[in-house]
């Protein structure tokens, strides 16, 4: 599990898009660091953990070239 030390000002969605490039990463984010739950905005030098990025599987091929994962 990788790490983030925030900055003043920092805040769920803008850390998720720092680390993860999408706003909707702060759910795992939060999950992974229960004690900071209820914080809106981040004072400088906390220090979080940060959950692997799951891989997203690219929707633009036609389903004939996409792998099934069998």
């Amino acid at each position: 599990m990788k790490t983030y030390r925030t900055i003043q000002g920092d805040t769920w969605d803008s850390i998720a898009f720092s680390v993860a490039g999408k706003e909707s990463f702060m759910v795992q984010l939060m999950n992974a660091n229960p004690d900071y739950a209820e914080v809106v905005i981040f004072p400088a030098g906390v220090l979080l953990q940060v959950p692997d990025i799951p891989v997203e599987r690219a929707s633009t091929l036609p389903p004939w070239r996409q792998e099934d994962g069998s």
